[in-house]
């Protein structure tokens, strides 16, 4: 799986872990964020983006993002169901990367495109459940700019 850095290009998940691990020993005198968003456009088919956001507490992010097609997904309900499994695939595997070298204390949390308000709002408990059930924490629009800016931001 290749992922897209605007500052280093086309990286492959080793390559993102290495540079996430070299980010944080540049200043450790910062709080690190480590998150995971995906979403998705449907037109003839349906892209997926999934993120990886290190955010900087108070002094940027840098941020990795990944994209895939499939076929037209027009049921909402299916779609952000896809979105948080990929989120989730992709925080199992950050974690088990960034574990195998050490950094086992940056733990995962995961945007979600869903929120109290709109089309989302009946899949919000569900959503949750599912992601704070597989180990990681959860967050939902408006605070889930990893999903909601970032990975929308390269779907259209």
């Amino acid at each position: 799986m290749l992922f897209f850095s605007p500052t280093h290009g086309r990286l492959d998940l080793e390559q993102v872990v290495d540079d996430i691990r070299s980010y944080i020993a540049e200043d450790l005198n910062y709080q690190y964020k480590l998150i995971v968003g995906s979403d998705s456009q449907s037109r003839e088919g349906t892209c997926f983006v999934t993120a990886i956001i290190l955010h900087r507490v108070g002094k940027g992010a840098r941020y990795y993002y990944t994209k895939r097609y499939d076929r037209k997904i027009t049921s909402l309900r299916q779609r952000i169901f896809y979105e948080t499994s990929l989120s989730l695939e992709m925080a199992d595997r950050l974690s088990d990367y960034l574990s195998r070298r050490g950094q086992e204390n940056l733990k995962v949390e995961i945007h979600l495109d869903v929120g109290t308000h709109g089309e989302t709002k009946e899949l919000v408990k569900d959503i949750i459940g599912m992601v704070m059930g597989s180990g990681f924490d959860a967050k939902i629009k408006p605070y889930a700019c990893g999903a909601s800016k970032v990975a929308d931001r390269y779907t259209k």
